[in-house]
C-alpha cells in the first residue's frame, strides 16, 4: 500500500508513519523539513509548506491513501485536495473531538452526536475556533471524496514525544511523589488514547478501505483524573496524596482538567473504532513509556501546569482534605 502523510515527523504523525512503515507500506511524507528532518530515512520525503500553500512537490505520482494529520483550516485541506485530485484512493482526515457541540445531549456519545457550526475563516486557532474549523474541514473532505473519505476523531492523545498539555505533566509530577495539587475534582472522567493505538487504527482503516467517522479514545477501562494520577504514581513507583485546590489558583488550560459541564465530552463511545481495530494499550503502559521518554530527554521545563515552586507555595497555604493514591 502506498500511503502519503501530510505531516508525519512529530507526535501523532510520527506514530502513524512508524506504524505504516512497520506494516510494510510504501510511505511518503510531505512536510517542511524543519521538525526531525532526519527521521524515517526509509520513507520518501517531499518538501512543501501548507501555511504558504506550496504543494508543488505533490504534482506527480499517486497513492492508495492520504492521511491528513496537519490540516487545521479548510483552506489547507482544500489546497491539498486540489493538488492531489483523483491521484489518491482514500482521504483520511485526522479531526478532533472538538468538533462536537459542548451542549450536546449527554446520551449521544457516539459519532452521531451533534457537531458545532462550521467555521471557514479565522485569524487564530483558539478554543473557540479550532473545533468549528475542523468541522468545516470534515465537511469538505466528505463532499470531495464521498465514500472514499474517512474521518478519525481522537480525544486527548498521549504517548512518547508528547509535548502538549496532557499526560506528560502528570507523569512527571507523580514521579516526584508527595502531595500533588489538583485544581479540579478527582472524580472527573478522563479519556486518553495512546498515540500508537491511534496510529494502528488509522493504518487499519486504510488497509480495510473503511469509510465513515470513528472515535479514537481510551483507555479501555474508564478512568478518572484521580485514577490517572494514581496510575502515573504506580508506573513511577511513588506514593502520592492528591490535594484538590481551587481552580482559580491554577494557570488557564491546566492539563486534562475540565469544568463539570464539559465532562460528557470525556465519555465518548469507542465501540465503532474498537470494532475496526483500535487497540487498547493499558494506561499504566502508556504512563511508563511517557515517563521513560521524558527522562531520556532530560525532563526539559514544561510551559504548562504548576512549576515546582508554584505548587510548593500553594500547598504550603492549603490545609484542606487530601485524596490518597488509590482513588479511581
Amino acid at each position: 500500500m502506498r500511503i502519503l502523510l501530510l505531516g508525519g515527523t512529530s507526535f501523532v504523525g510520527r506514530a502513524i508513519a512508524a506504524d505504516a512503515l512497520s506494516s510494510g507500506a510504501e510511505v511518503t511524507l510531505f512536510h517542511r523539513g524543519r521538525t526531525n528532518p532526519g527521521l524515517f530515512p526509509e520513507a520518501r520525503h517531499l518538501l512543501g509548506d501548507r501555511d504558504t500553500g506550496d504543494y508543488s512537490a505533490l504534482r506527480g505520482g499517486g497513492w492508495d491513501a492520504v492521511v491528513d494529520v496537519s490540516g487545521y483550516r479548510p483552506r489547507q485541506v482544500g489546497q491539498a485536495m486540489a493538488a492531489l485530485g483523483d491521484r489518491v484512493g482514500r482521504y483520511l482526515f485526522v479531526s478532533s473531538h472538538a468538533v462536537y457541540r459542548q451542549d450536546g445531549p449527554a446520551d449521544r456519545s457516539d459519532e452521531s452526536a451533534p457537531l458545532r457550526e462550521p467555521l471557514r475563516e479565522a485569524e487564530e486557532l483558539t478554543d473557540e475556533t479550532y473545533g468549528p474549523l475542523k468541522v468545516a474541514c470534515e465537511q469538505d473532505v466528505t463532499a470531495r471524496y464521498g465514500d472514499r473519505a474517512t474521518i478519525v476523531r481522537p480525544g486527548k492523545v498521549a504517548g512518547p514525544y508528547d509535548e502538549q498539555r496532557g499526560l506528560t505533566y502528570w507523569v512527571r509530577r507523580a514521579a516526584r511523589g508527595g502531595r500533588i495539587a489538583l485544581p479540579g475534582r478527582p472524580e472527573q472522567p478522563v479519556q486518553l488514547v495512546d498515540s500508537r493505538d491511534l496510529a494502528r487504527l488509522v493504518v487499519r482503516l486504510l488497509q480495510d478501505d473503511r469509510p465513515g467517522a470513528f472515535h479514537a479514545v481510551g483507555p479501555a477501562e474508564p478512568t478518572t483524573l484521580g485514577g490517572l494520577i494514581a496510575t502515573c504514581a504506580e508506573a513511577a513507583g511513588t506514593e502520592v496524596e492528591i490535594v484538590p485546590v481551587p481552580p482559580e489558583s491554577a494557570p488557564p488550560f491546566f492539563p486534562l482538567v475540565r469544568a463539570e459541564p464539559l465532562w460528557p465530552g470525556q465519555r465518548r463511545d469507542p465501540a465503532r473504532a474498537r470494532a475496526a481495530g483500535l487497540p487498547a494499550t493499558p494506561l499504566a503502559v502508556t504512563a511508563a513509556d511517557v515517563l521513560a521518554w521524558d527522562r531520556g530527554r532530560g525532563e526539559p521545563p514544561l510551559d504548562h501546569g504548576f512549576t515546582p515552586e508554584q505548587e510548593a507555595l500553594l500547598l504550603a497555604g492549603h490545609r484542606g482534605p487530601t485524596v490518597d493514591r488509590r482513588v479511581d
